[in-house]
């Protein structure tokens, strides 16, 4: 193959990786919708709040500690043999996912789905960089974005329509069939290939960041759980995680073969791509977490209808991010991604204002401003990323970006789930104060457990109905709040260090011996 016009079947190839992806994006999306039916005592699982956090996380840990790994053996062994044995993993774990009888069942098989998912995201975006030629690499991230997109668009609709016709596990069984098909695109379309000097494998690391993000998600989420952050449940996990992701970045710096590069965040292009990154996932997977609540519960849509309901915001970015590369260029990355930042700010503020009687409109329009405006900071950031980096370790780039994105997204729903829980249980006190202690304490977690007290006191428990609704709408204002000010974080971070329009092309040849020096 020509590394300057690339493979002949480069875009056929390219849509093969493309539906691969699919099952992968599509899940996760569609379990936001799912999330209010799992907890439900009698449709689903009686799922917690926290144990909701937990699915989400559990997938987010183990894809987010082993995309890395996962990478470097694609890099080693080959990238379509990983991409391969990924999809299997993924359809098998998915297969335990829809079975599973209570929710530890479900945390265990979803983490076992992030398994799956860490051989298959850096293959995608390793074989895209190996089969297309430099010029046309934008472009193909571009579609890549694209499709991901797509499956955010279908996702939800589709999660609302499984819901409302099947069983809880039938948003979890869908994955299968695509598996199978990709299976067979996969071993009939997509080329072998590998790094000809691939790193070498980190065991130490990816266990030190695995222990360490563990702890530190489990120490935020119980703080949310018990309300409070004064509590040795809460400051020892929470405190032993921030330690043993200490030690992990001091042996990153030690080792000359990283499971993670913290060197790499020397290169202003790379750091400040991924920061920001970083930064928009967090915000975005808190702000989603709380969003599928306030739309089945509090504003009494069905789930075929809150899918609905998201619909804009996939649709802005299948419109969007095939245009974005073109934005990036004549505009420049600072401009076009501080621009589109302060956007994204605006929109996670808006929520704040947001109550029960917010017109569906109004909802609808700020979904679509959100989704358009991060379908302008994904793409160039992803392409920024893969471009710091030679061709060669396009599969440690892809898995660096996808850590990032995940562990920030795992954070945010921790967090920002958190924040709301404290709020909530702070707001719900007065409201519960008859109910039995141990009840009164279950019932202030989240408006679904206060939802299932007030199905089984009938009448009694009518009461309880408008203040559950006032105390999530106002500990939601909090939580967007919250994630406004990490977007404000995150507009500092792109407006005072991301290269702008002058430093492009030339500046990204220049920034790249660098890297390769330090990676040794």
């Amino acid at each position: 193959m020509d590394p300057n016009t690339g493979h002949p079947r480069r875009w056929g190839i390219l849509g093969v990786l493309v539906f691969s992806l699919l099952a992968v994006v599509l899940d996760n999306t569609i379990l936001n919708v799912a999330m209010k039916t799992i907890a439900d005592e009698t449709a689903g699982l009686g799922a917690t709040q926290s144990e909701l956090e937990w699915a989400i996380n559990s997938y987010t840990l183990v894809f987010a500690g082993l995309l890395f790994t996962f990478g470097v053996i694609g890099d080693r062994t080959g990238r379509k043999r990983m991409l391969f044995i990924g999809m299997l993993l993924f359809g098998l774990a998915s297969l335990a996912s829809a079975y599973s009888q209570d929710p530890m069942q479900l945390i265990l098989a979803r983490a076992a789905m992030g398994i799956g998912g860490a051989a298959i995201m850096p293959a995608t975006l390793a074989i895209i960089s190996n089969v297309f030629p430099p010029a046309e690499r934008g472009k193909a991230i571009g579609v890549w974005a694209g499709g991901v997109g797509l499956a955010v668009a279908i996702g939800p609709i589709t999660g609302g329509l499984l819901i409302e016709h099947f069983w809880w596990g039938s948003v979890f069984l869908i994955n299968v069939p695509i598996v199978i098909v990709s299976m067979i695109l996969i071993a009939a379309v997509v080329p072998e290939s590998r790094d000809p000097k691939p790193s070498r494998l980190d065991p130490v690391g990816v266990v030190l960041s695995i222990i360490g993000l563990v702890a530190l998600v489990y120490g935020i989420i119980r703080g949310g759980e018990l309300g409070t952050v004064a509590s040795a449940e809460v400051l020892i996990p929470t405190l032993a995680g921030v330690a043993v992701l200490g030690l992990f970045v001091w042996w990153e710096r030690r080792i000359d073969h990283p499971v993670f590069d913290v060197r790499s965040f020397g290169n202003v292009r790379f750091s400040s791509a991924i920061g920001m990154m970083g930064i928009v996932f967090f915000a975005m997977m808190g702000g989603m977490f709380f969003l599928t609540f306030y739309l089945q519960i509090v504003l009494g849509f069905t789930p075929i209808q809150a899918g609905a309901l998201m619909i804009p915001f996939a649709a802005a970015q299948l419109i969007f991010a095939p245009l974005s590369q073109r934005i990036n260029e004549r505009f420049g990355a600072k401009l076009s991604a501080t621009v589109s930042m302060i956007v994204v700010t605006l929109a996670l503020g808006s929520y704040a204002l947001m109550d029960q009687n917010t017109p569906i409109l109004l909802i609808e329009v700020i979904f679509f401003v959100q989704g358009a405006a991060m379908a302008n900071i994904m793409p160039p950031a992803t392409t920024a990323i893969m471009e710091s980096l030679p061709r060669e370790k396009a599969g440690v780039g892809s898995a660096m970006s996808n850590t990032v994105r995940q562990v920030s997204g795992a954070l945010g729903v921790a967090v920002l789930g958190s924040v709301l829980s404290s709020s909530y249980r702070g707001q719900m006190e007065p409201a519960l104060a008859a109910l039995p202690e141990g009840v009164r304490h279950a019932a202030g977690e989240s408006i679904m457990a206060t939802m299932a007290v007030v199905q089984e006191l009938g009448d009694q428990g009518r009461a309880l109905v408008q203040p559950a609704f006032t105390a999530f709408v106002d500990g939601m204002h909090v939580t967007a709040l919250v994630s406004a000010v990490i977007g404000l974080l995150g507009i500092a971070v792109v407006a005072r260090w991301m290269p702008g329009k002058a430093r492009s092309a030339e500046h990204a040849e220049q920034n790249e011996p660098v890297l390769t020096s330090s990676r040794g």
